[in-house]
């Protein structure tokens, strides 16, 4: 029997509809509205992202040519560039951000017993950082430069199944240590970090909130050895101290016990110095751990080159916001469909098949499994220094 629905209905059948229109309703997102609704707006921009259009003028051109298969897409009103460049103006942005968080979860829970290279029970994460830059005549408001505006999407991201829990969009100037103020630690989870969120004061509170850390030394480190603990040198572990801080500003911020050990990386020849609460785990796992940061930055690698958050279709910043969390959005509404189905085929490819085959009306599952896809990230993660 012929499928009469096209792979796009298909997709968006796995958003939770009833939730989304609680988070409209939170923010009076359909308020006064005659035809294009949030969920329209929502349709529109994820498509805008699965097929990678340039601006909206492209997302009209594309829609309005297969304009009767709109309706069956779940797309009721009609689509044209003014009317998405003001809902994507004037519709509040923590709709979307709502919206993506409900996403997260589910994706989380899909995921959670999920490896990720390293023998652990308790649940890990990396935060870091990417900067996007902007025109500063265009985005006046993204201070970052005298010459330059830009974006920062400082990401929490749960390391099973390489789900970003949490994002916070903020302007370029913001630093990236400041971020660890404005998100609720979870106690026994572990937090890999690098250098630039070494702050003590911060780190001691989230060690009191019976969190685990992981971060790497800064060069001038003052400090006094209290105990070292014995290390297998052939592992790549020179030493496993724990210590005290010296120094008057840093003892006090930080005034308990700290772990630090010592690693050489053979296959770059480097050596590295790391930082953490945590003195039950193996130092070979601390060292490990911190090696599985490199992620989250895949993470962004990916996520600029396969979905459109480097080139915004609106300027203002409600406009920016918006389409960075769809595109958030999309990625995990992607990661869910891939985990409920059970197809082996990459996001990459994922993403690849579903760029040219929205309007298509054939099965789901039958479209992104049925052919022994390769799974070509287009670049190896190798290609990074993992402990950079």
């Amino acid at each position: 029997m012929k499928n009469s629905r096209t792979l796009f209905s298909q997709l968006t059948d796995f958003l939770p509809q009833p939730q989304f229109r609680r988070c409209v309703a939170r923010y009076r997102g359909n308020h006064k509205v005659q035809s294009f609704t949030c969920w329209d707006q929502l349709l529109c921009m994820a498509f805008a992202q699965l097929t990678y259009r340039e601006s909206l003028r492209d997302i009209q051109t594309c829609l309005r040519v297969s304009e009767r298969k709109l309706y069956r897409m779940g797309i009721r009103g009609k689509v044209s560039r003014n009317t998405l460049a003001n809902a994507n103006k004037t519709r509040d942005w923590r709709i979307y951000a709502d919206f993506a968080q409900l996403l997260i979860a589910e994706a989380r829970a899909l995921y959670v017993d999920d490896g990720f290279g390293v023998e652990l029970d308790n649940t890990a994460y990396a935060l870091d950082a990417s900067t996007i830059d902007l025109c500063m005549s265009l985005f006046p408001w993204a201070k970052f430069r005298k010459t330059k505006s830009a974006v920062k999407l400082h990401t929490l991201l749960d390391l099973r199944g390489n789900i970003p829990t949490l994002v916070i969009i903020t302007d370029g100037k913001v630093h990236d240590v400041n971020i660890l103020d404005q998100f609720a630690v979870e106690p026994g989870a572990v937090y890999i970090m690098d250098r630039g969120y070494l702050d003590f004061a911060r780190l001691f509170v989230m060690n009191r909130s019976l969190a685990f850390f992981v971060t790497r030394a800064k060069k001038r480190f003052d400090f006094r050895r209290v105990y070292s603990n014995p290390v297998d040198k052939s592992t790549g572990v020179q030493c496993d101290q724990t210590i005290l801080l010296n120094g008057y500003k840093s003892s006090k911020d930080y005034p308990e016990k700290l772990r630090r050990i010592r690693y050489f990386d053979e296959e770059n020849q480097k050596r590295f110095v790391f930082l953490t609460n945590n003195f039950d785990l193996p130092a070979l796992t601390i060292a490990e751990l911190y090696r599985s940061r490199w992620q989250v930055e895949l993470f962004f690698k990916w996520i600029k080159q396969h979905l459109r958050i480097k080139k915004f279709y609106g300027t203002s910043e409600n406009a920016v916001k918006t389409q960075i969390w769809i595109a958030i959005s999309v990625y995990v509404l992607v990661a869910i469909v891939k985990k409920r189905l059970g197809i082996k085929a990459s996001l990459y490819t994922i993403l690849q098949i579903l760029s040219v085959s929205l309007f298509e009306e054939t099965p789901i599952l039958q479209a992104l499994s049925s052919a022994d896809y390769q799974a070509d990230e287009g670049d190896s993660g190798n290609q990074l220094m993992l402990f950079d």
